[in-house]
């Protein structure tokens, strides 16, 4: 089985990359592979709203990584979605990634996905469900922890000292695992006509 890191850290080796790390040991001792998309150092424009991709399956701006996160994406078994919070959401280049991706790319269904974030003092819990909004609306099962995944630190020394947020990180590393082997092991799921037609209302008379 296979996990997708996604970090919208613009920092290599800040709080972010240390808390995933943690995730990532978890993960690795139980035989789960781990790759890494590291974005948020990068330089990707928001969606332009062209609906390009409803008729080509694919993001039409074609010049960053976004068209070939959602085939990995789609790979993998599990995703996790990490931030360090900015103004009390998620970091502007993952946001511009996340809405493109997520707009664009389809067969994410029933994964199992984990939502992490690193704050120096506020603001976790609303980048944290700013994140889990993109797993719900594609239908990827949330992992749960014993509380939010939101971790305090800039650093490795200063995450390692919540000891509380990184209990959360090997937690929510576990239940991963335990979701996607149960995901795998259950009979394969027909959508039937009536959830595959999505009526959109946009109440404009």
């Amino acid at each position: 089985m296979t996990v997708l890191i996604i970090d919208g850290s613009p920092h290599a080796n800040g709080g972010t990359n240390a808390s995933l790390r943690i995730v990532e040991k978890e993960l690795t001792d139980v035989g789960i592979a781990v790759e890494y998309a590291h974005i948020g150092a990068l330089s990707i424009r928001g969606c332009v709203a062209c609906y390009a991709c409803k008729k080509t399956g694919e993001c039409a701006i074609g010049d960053d990584p976004v068209n070939a996160t959602i085939e990995l994406m789609k790979k993998a078994d599990g995703i996790i979605i990490a931030s360090p919070v900015y103004y009390g959401g998620i970091a502007g280049t993952l946001k511009s990634f996340l809405d493109r991706v997520f707009f664009a790319g389809s067969g994410f269904g029933y994964k199992v996905g984990a939502a992490i974030v690193v704050s120096r003092r506020e603001g976790g819990i609303s980048t944290f469900h700013e994140i889990n909004n993109y797993f719900n609306l594609a239908q990827i099962v949330v992992a749960p922890s014993r509380y939010w995944t939101s971790v305090h630190g800039n650093n490795d020394k200063e995450v390692a000292q919540d000891k509380e947020g990184v209990q959360m990180l090997k937690t929510v590393a576990r239940n991963m695992v335990w979701l996607m082997n149960a995901v795998a092991a259950a009979p394969s799921r027909e959508i039937g006509e009536d959830e595959a037609k999505r009526d959109v209302t946009n109440f404009i008379r």
